[in-house]
């Protein structure tokens, strides 16, 4: 079993002893410590809350609630809802903060609480680290029965989400429906099999061939959108011929594109695409994080526009993006953040916006791909003893390669020319992640075997 605290929410595995798993009791505690955060920081007391299907969304849905209740907050429940959908409902409903009940991209045996402030964005880190604290508490006080929370529920915010997304000057739905678009969509079995139809009728795609749209929870394959877990999807689209595929995590925060030929567009390059639109018709800057590809820097350059690194993390990548006044950002985990609609991941703004992308720019998305820098990602990773002294061990490798461009502000990244490596030690475990890009899969491999080696060298000197 596993329970995983972070400054974005708590997530761990259904089941186990408390601590160990995210229990009943844990989902209590915490949810118990992000409502008394929201009181003593905002004075409201009122909270929206969405889940995706997994099976264990009910029963952790029925906690949060009934918790919350019981220290006098009052509960919006969007019910089956995606994470970028309540991200736009707190604002507007005026509340304190949110929570979304998903696991995102992990398998079903997970689910967490994803703590949102009153902006409808993830916390920061101070606000994190108070609601951990806050859990620790002995002294909590709950209501009285006359002022216990009230609980309404709200079916509205999926067509308010999708209006929103049609009212967006680069959204042209009237250029997607013209190019008759025949699409095939993955869903994972949650909510995203609700969402993306309804997205997809109202930006008049007419043929839509759908797979795993049933939101029960049981996905059918490992939910998170890799190309290994999207054969189903790659052969829907060859066998029905659609123009692309479709696929969302289980909570329509992350996505990726299948080609017309049943290959991969490549999750590193839906910000890519949608950033290529959005700087076409809104010069400024971009963002995304240190380990997603080099192409979104070529792409923004070549549009005569400057292109920011943020750590690894979304609040991190907003935070940036603020900071530089991106007109869009993201992850390479398929994760697209535009500010005009609002500052979180959100597939279904990057679906609109990708295909008035692809009606306005004509012929198949494959060739849209080949249009764009081509780079690979080597993703690796060294397993080093719970004693060792990561941050030590960085620092040597960063006196090796003193001589190269190189950043610090997550790990270490290092570039050589258009090549880079990143460096990051996990927070949970004594690992150090080691993801590499260069113009070829075997180049990327080489350079991440360079710096492996290298860390093996500094060992063998400590040993």
């Amino acid at each position: 079993m596993t329970l995983i605290k972070s400054i974005s929410g708590i997530r761990g595995t259904i089941g186990g002893l408390a601590g160990d798993g995210l229990t009943p009791a844990d989902i209590v505690k915490y949810s118990v410590a992000f409502g008394n955060w929201v009181l003593s920081n905002t004075g409201k007391n009122k909270i929206v809350i969405g889940r995706d299907a997994r099976i264990s969304g009910d029963m952790v849905r029925n906690l949060v609630v009934g918790t919350l209740q019981s220290i006098g907050i009052d509960v919006i429940d969007l019910g089956l809802s995606t994470t970028p959908t309540v991200e736009i409902a707190v604002p507007a409903e005026n509340a304190g903060g949110g929570i979304i009940l998903t696991a995102s991209h992990n398998p079903k045996q997970w689910n967490a609480l994803k703590l949102l402030n009153h902006k409808g964005e993830f916390i920061t880190d101070t606000d994190g680290k108070a609601v951990l604290e806050m859990a620790d508490r002995t002294d909590i006080s709950y209501s009285e029965v006359d002022n216990l929370g009230s609980v309404s529920f709200d079916n509205t915010y999926m067509q308010k989400h999708i209006d929103a997304i049609l009212a967006l000057p680069l959204v042209d739905a009237e250029a997607i429906k013209s190019a008759n678009f025949s699409v095939a969509i993955d869903c994972v079995n949650s909510s995203g099999g609700i969402f993306v139809p309804a997205l997809l009728e109202a930006l008049g795609v007419n043929t839509v061939h759908r797979l795993y749209c049933e939101p029960d929870g049981h996905f059918p394959h490992n939910p998170e959108p890799l190309p290994e877990n999207l054969t189903a999807l790659s052969a829907e689209v060859i066998s029905k011929k659609a123009d692309l595929g479709i696929a969302v995590d289980p909570d329509v925060d992350r996505l990726c594109f299948v080609c017309e030929n049943g290959t991969m567009f490549g999750e590193e390059y839906t910000l890519v695409a949608v950033a290529d639109y959005v700087l076409q018709h809104t010069p400024g800057n971009t963002v995304s994080n240190l380990s997603s590809t080099r192409a979104l820097r070529d792409v923004t350059e070549s549009a005569g526009q400057i292109y920011n690194a943020a750590a690894v993390g979304e609040v991190n990548v907003v935070n940036k993006m603020k900071e530089t006044n991106a007109i869009i950002g993201g992850e390479g985990n398929g994760g697209i953040i535009y500010p005009e609609s609002h500052y979180g991941r959100d597939a279904l703004v990057g679906i609109a916006i990708f295909l008035t992308h692809l009606a306005k720019r004509g012929g198949k998305i494959s060739e849209m791909r080949a249009s764009y820098p081509s780079y690979f990602i080597s993703k690796n990773k060294i397993t080093l003893t719970p004693e060792m002294d990561i941050d030590a061990l960085l620092l040597q490798v960063e006196e090796k390669y003193k001589n190269q461009p190189y950043s610090t502000i997550d790990g270490l990244k290092i570039e050589f020319g258009k090549q880079w490596v990143h460096l990051r030690k996990s927070n949970t475990e004594p690992i150090i992640r080691i993801y590499s890009e260069s113009a070829s899969e075997q180049e990327a491999e080489n350079l991440a075997k360079e710096v492996i080696e290298e860390i093996h060298s500094v060992l063998q000197l400590q040993n």
